[in-house]
């Protein structure tokens, strides 16, 4: 089945939902651009997911990366995918004007996103890690540096990789121990080893720009004593061309249950030649800059398989002719079976309310980034920074679930190869694991977001919903609505007074809270969207209402035990 960009549905969140036009308009950077072009930049992205990179998905699963003595080779026709990616722009979307990239807002480039992951994972995630490592670089390195990369990254000629994880430190990057030795030159010589590392080698681009965590001599010990250095595959001159060979290599590729044709990598340094970016010890704040953004990312991920799913099965679902329904002669499609109903309805319920709060937080990130005004801005980061753990963890287990789900609707056919849908759970589940597993997004939110500042995030957030909510007219879903949401600021209060000192019991407790605030989040966006009256959305939320948002009881039940309330 071809992929059907979801065009229409993405401008209802731009204009009726979120009114991104009027929203950003006060932000120079956005001031030439209007609901026209996103329609624009949407089409062609539904064209090239669909033209370009759907093609290639199946096969490029089947026939993999392929590692020989240090080199990577990708799928056929993968090579050629990436030229057009790039000759169209996709690469530039978000990137500075300043170094060649086209300043659109991220709240669109969400969307775009989810199209191209939905239409092949594998793919998607080159340019991912690529966009993440520009910024990065834009916000934390000098301007030698930016001068030299930047503009070849975001132009993708060159790629980007993010070199955190080692073998026996996992998520605990506080114990790494790549070194990094100071040279007279200002330089740095990288070794160690990293593991896991996305397109950490690949053929698509002359040159591979890695990101890498590393320890200076007299670093201390734990997280404070990482530092980041830029380490590129080749040395680049000068005058912008590419040098020597840098002491900076693949080891070996992983086998991996899913995501096949994306190359993940061995990297192994000897005396490679790294720049420090960002000062000495301030490793970790910086790469947070492009780790919480390759986590919205990763999330959206899981928001894109589920829409390839959802659209795969509801077509099957009306053309499998199986049992008896109610005014159908003879056998029936299975669409008009209950049970069947109540999948695609989860699925559909689910994806829609994930790809709203994609842009919604999207749009916390455009003010965070490019807003003049500070206020705004301290806002704006506050909402992304209670948002981003939400987004990665909940679109994740939510996208491996309508998966499977998806799968379901299918019956056997849905475990064989032949029809794609086990293809999408096995790329799917690695989303809940990289990026920081959902369990560490979990604790990030509760820990971090939640009990460090006292809830006050959370505070700010209720406050702009329930303004917000003061014009909805449906009234009767209006009062589930806040009462669901003063039951989820007392939960949180409570669990501030219980747990501030307890990490233990934190962590009992953070994936199960983590789920419940997501639920109450989407029944906000829910009857948010069904209050534009667009066909369709009033069923959605109803059902979201009725058949989904009963969960969060259970939850809040599981925390309230662990409470002792």
């Amino acid at each position: 089945m071809q992929y059907q960009a979801p065009v229409d549905d993405m401008m209802f969140l731009i204009k009726d939902v979120f009114d991104l036009e009027n929203r950003l308009k006060g932000i120079a950077d956005f001031s030439e651009f209007d609901a026209e072009l996103y329609n624009a930049i949407l089409e062609e992205a539904g064209k090239f997911a669909t033209g370009i990179l759907q093609p290639i998905n199946r096969s490029g699963d089947e026939e993999g990366c392929q590692f020989d003595d240090g080199v990577v080779t990708t799928p056929k026709g993968f090579k050629e995918a990436y030229q057009a990616y790039v000759e169209g722009g996709w690469q530039s979307l978000t990137a500075s004007a300043q170094y060649g990239g086209q300043g659109l807002p991220k709240s669109l480039h969400v969307l775009v996103e989810e199209m191209f992951y939905s239409a092949n994972s594998s793919f998607c995630l080159y340019g991912s890690l690529t966009a993440g490592a520009y910024h990065l670089l834009q916000a934390h390195a000098d301007d030698v540096i930016k001068d030299q990369y930047l503009a070849k990254l975001i132009s993708g000629e060159w790629s980007g990789s993010m070199c955190l994880t080692e073998a026996h430190a996992g998520s605990d990057l506080g114990i790494l121990k790549t070194k990094a030795e100071p040279q007279e030159d200002g330089t740095y010589k990288l070794s160690g080893s990293k593991i896991f590392i996305t397109g950490g080698e690949h053929d698509m681009t002359d040159n591979i720009i890695h990101l890498v965590l590393a320890r200076l001599p007299d670093a201390p010990a734990g997280p404070k004593g990482i530092s980041l250095f830029l380490v590129p595959k080749f040395m680049v001159n000068d005058d912008g061309s590419l040098g020597e060979r840098n002491g900076i290599r693949c080891g070996s590729i992983e086998h991996k249950m899913g995501i096949k044709a994306s190359s993940t990598c061995v990297i192994n340094m000897d005396d490679a030649t790294g720049f420090i970016i960002g000062g000495p010890h301030q490793g970790l704040r910086c790469m947070f800059t492009m780790m919480n953004l390759e986590r919205l990312s990763i999330g959206l991920q899981g928001v894109g398989l589920g829409e390839m799913s959802y659209q795969q099965a509801f077509d099957y679902a009306n053309d499998r002719l199986q049992g008896r329904a109610e005014g159908v002669e003879g056998t029936a499609p299975i669409i008009r079976h209950g049970d069947v109903q109540r999948m695609l309805k989860t699925m559909q319920a689910y994806t829609q309310a994930g790809r709203a709060l994609a842009v919604w937080l999207g749009a916390w990130l455009d003010e965070a980034f490019h807003s003049e005004d500070e206020a705004v801005v301290s806002k704006a980061q506050n909402m992304a920074a209670l948002l981003t753990p939400v987004a990665k963890a909940f679109f994740t287990d939510i996208g491996y679930e309508v998966c499977t789900i998806g799968q379901q609707v299918f019956g056997g056919h849905g475990y064989v190869r032949e029809w794609g849908m086990e293809q999408h759970v096995r790329d799917a589940r690695i989303a809940q694991i990289y990026e920081g597993t959902n369990g560490i997004q979990a604790l990030d939110l509760i820990g971090r977001k939640i009990v460090s500042n006292k809830g006050a995030f959370l505070s700010e957030l209720l406050t702009d919903m329930r303004d917000d909510m003061q014009s909805f007219s449906d009234t009767s879903h209006k009062v589930i609505l806040a009462s669901q949401l003063e039951e989820l600021e007392s939960l949180s209060i409570k669990i501030v007074e219980h747990f501030s000192a307890d990490q233990d019991k934190q962590q009992y407790i953070a994936c199960d809270y983590l789920h419940y605030m997501a639920l109450s989040l989407y029944a906000y966006l829910w009857l948010k969207m069904a209050e534009t009256g667009k066909d369709g959305k009033k069923e959605s939320m109803q059902f979201f209402f009725n058949r989904l948002l009963p969960r969060a009881y259970g939850l809040k039940k599981s925390i309230e035990n662990e409470l002792g309330l």
